[in-house]
């Protein structure tokens, strides 16, 4: 690839590197700056040197990259907010009973059944200056909602740290906001907080008003509940108040894309744009004019959107993609990519570990390099052939792009995607101009209702397709095992197979060859890996006891209940490639690599002869475990989740007492055996 021998492309690869290895090592800032401050030192001496001396010039191109490796290590370390000594989570009190708490609210979340929900700055706990950003959930009640985005709140309550999942295989909401520098919530009602008449009227206020103004607006033209938040999730990229079943529809479709602003979006509204503006002429002042305009509209568009992270590396993306076409470097698109990649990292190392930015990028990397290959294949002569035939070459090179990345996080396949992407493309076109149209004048007062119908209409009949495609669930594949390994080695058969297609050669072929047996071994690897493995599980589970022994890849779960297909099972199958061998109902007495379990349950019958290494206690058995302890002898005990908190609490006491360690799921989360 040519991009590749371009300076650029190396000192960001480099950078990105640094930001991996960042936010795996966790270096302390001092670290990360003395190795900078080295490689700079270094870099400047092979700066001066090469000059006089040709052979350094390589040596100086790898310190370059070394540079740019520690660059990225330093920026993740100082836009991680947890380092900062003002953040809230250094206040351990504020974690460990209630304490006023002063924060404005900067960003409306989708609500839940029991909660409004908001992303907040604090401003002060307990009259003392902190930073940082927290999730606040304000109870739900028949009273009206007051609050507005700028509104400072100030309410005594405790802050809740993030929750890790306390299963196997889960996905990890606590790491998710971890990676949005998120560490806390707080929990309260309407009663209890009090406003501030002071709101703060930063930029993010301004967006919420505008974007308030445009929903009052819609609903006053009577635009239907349901349409109209498909609508603002289209254009503007709000999806708080989408139902489930809309959601699960266009998931099964494969078009979920098109609920979240992404490059599809921003590229309509582009060329919207140049469609306007093309009676201006092409010279240097008619270009600057169209480039102002474009990056204008581009700003305000992510301003009304809500300037949700998302809108915003969208907008970025092609602001640099329409700086590069003015500056007639249309050639160098990979350049200008690669330019705002590192522009946005620089400033927001952390959404690198988002799947929107992975996703976005990839799609977009891959329409401009994989399509045009595609679409040379063949070269259809009528016009409907030709739109079939254009749309079918993008939705594959997106689709082969993201693929292995929407496995690897989602585990399912759409099978109908490009039916379904030929189907809606014609009507997105329109609906997304239609709907720009209807948004701006949404700004100033109630649209007109006849636009407002075709507009509400447009999008009932763009859902109703979507249904149809997602009735046929037989063709959405479900439950993939795809771990690391096959991420990394089909990545690299997908660009080894793009550069051989584009240009066959005897050493690409070879390229090719290496590709395919990487991948075979990836998969010869993996299964070797999960035969060779042992392990049983106690799973942290509320209303029943879920135990599950593996072997290899078969699965056999032991539960206290008939076990029903739920998240938990599913995940661990599938991301252990595992074949379920069978459900057995649990036993008092189970044996797993010689070592023997006792389970006591809500009968709290035993036998004193039985010496286990393991006592598992479930549904809360009326016991004194003081005199268990000193029947059983046990060298662990075990509590699930099916226990009540308050007399885990006094196990764990005698425990203490007794020197025998002891597991809460409900606490340390699931108790894994090898």
């Amino acid at each position: 690839m040519k991009v590749l021998n371009f300076p650029l492309a190396k000192i960001t690869i480099s950078f990105i590197l640094g930001i991996i290895a960042s936010y795996y090592t966790k270096p302390s800032i001092v670290t990360a700056g003395i190795f900078l401050i080295s490689s700079i030192t270094i870099f400047c001496v092979l700066y001066f040197s090469s000059a006089k001396n040709k052979k350094l010039n390589i040596i100086f191109g790898i310190s370059t990259s070394i540079v740019s490796f520690f660059i990225g290590i330093l920026t993740l370390q100082l836009q991680t907010d947890s380092y900062q000594k003002s953040n809230y989570i250094n206040s351990k009190t504020a974690f460990e009973k209630p304490q006023f708490i002063i924060f404005t609210l900067r960003e409306k979340l989708k609500s839940n059944d029991f909660n409004d929900r908001y992303i907040a700055i604090i401003n002060q706990i307990e009259s003392k200056t902190y930073t940082g950003r927290i999730i606040v959930n304000i109870q739900k009640d028949s009273t009206k909602n007051k609050v507005i985005l700028g509104n400072a709140i100030r309410v005594k309550t405790i802050l809740q740290p993030n929750t890790s999942s306390k299963n196997p295989n889960q996905f990890d909401y606590a790491k998710y906001l971890s990676n949005k520098q998120i560490y806390g919530q707080v929990y309260c009602r309407k009663s209890e907080i009090t406003i501030n008449k002071n709101i703060k009227k930063d930029i993010w206020y301004y967006s919420g008003r505008l974007h308030s103004r445009i929903i009052n607006n819609l609903e006053k033209a009577h635009f239907n509940k349901d349409e109209m938040n498909v609508a603002l999730a289209l254009i503007l990229g709000q999806q708080q108040e989408i139902s489930q079943d809309i959601i699960k529809d266009y998931q099964y479709s494969g078009t979920t894309h098109v609920l979240s602003v992404s490059g599809l979006h921003v590229g309509f509204i582009m060329l919207f744009i140049n469609f306007i503006l093309k009676p201006i002429p092409n010279t240097r002042k008619g270009s600057f004019i169209k480039l102002i305009s474009i990056l204008i509209s581009l700003a305000i568009f992510a301003i009304i959107s809500g300037l949700s992270p998302p809108v915003l590396r969208s907008v970025v993306m092609f602001s640099f993609l329409a700086v590069g076409n003015h500056l007639r470097r249309s050639g160098n698109i990979y350049h200008t990519l690669l330019v705002s990649v590192l522009l946005i990292l620089l400033f927001e190392p952390y959404f690198l570990f988002d799947v929107g930015f992975q996703l976005s990028y990839l799609a977009l990397f891959f329409i401009l390099w994989l399509q045009p290959i595609l679409k040379n294949i063949w070269t259809p002569k009528h016009k409907i052939t030709i739109y079939i035939w254009n749309a079918l070459t993008v939705s594959f090179a997106a689709q082969i792009g993201t693929l292995p990345v929407c496995l690897y996080y989602f585990h399912q396949f759409p099978g109908l995607f490009f039916v379904t992407n030929i189907i809606i493309l014609p009507l997105l076109s329109f609906i997304m101009i239609a709907g720009i149209i209807v948004m701006i004048i949404a700004v100033f007062y109630s649209p007109p209702v006849i636009l407002v119908v075709i507009f509400e209409k447009s999008i009932y009949l763009l859902n109703l397709m979507i249904h149809f495609v997602a009735t046929f669930e037989s063709f959405v594949i479900r439950d993939i095992s795809f771990n690391f390994y096959y991420l990394v080695t089909i990545y690299l058969l997908i660009i080894a197979g793009t550069i051989w297609l584009n240009k066959p050669s005897f050493n690409k072929t070879i390229s090719l060859l290496i590709t395919i047996i990487l991948v075979q071994i990836s998969f010869i690897y993996t299964k070797k890996e999960i035969e060779s493995q042992q392990e049983l599980i106690v799973y942290n589970t509320k209303k029943n006891t879920l135990i599950s022994e593996r072997i290899g890849k078969n699965i056999t779960f032991i539960t206290s209940d008939s076990l029903s297909k739920n998240n938990i099972s599913t995940s661990y199958l599938v991301a252990n490639s595992g074949i379920l061998k069978g459900t057995h109902r649990i036993k008092n007495t189970l044996f797993f690599n010689g070592k023997k379990i006792l389970v006591l349950d809500s009968t709290g019958v035993y036998e004193d002869r039985i010496q286990p290494d393991i006592l598992l206690l479930t549904q809360s058995p009326k016991i004194n475990l003081d005199r268990v302890l000193q029947d059983l002898h046990p060298k662990i005990i075990i509590a699930d989740a099916s226990n009540s908190y308050s007399t885990q609490k006094i196990w764990k006491a005698s425990c203490l007492k007794k020197n025998i360690p002891f597991h809460a799921t409900a606490e340390k989360g699931f108790y894994k055996l090898n």
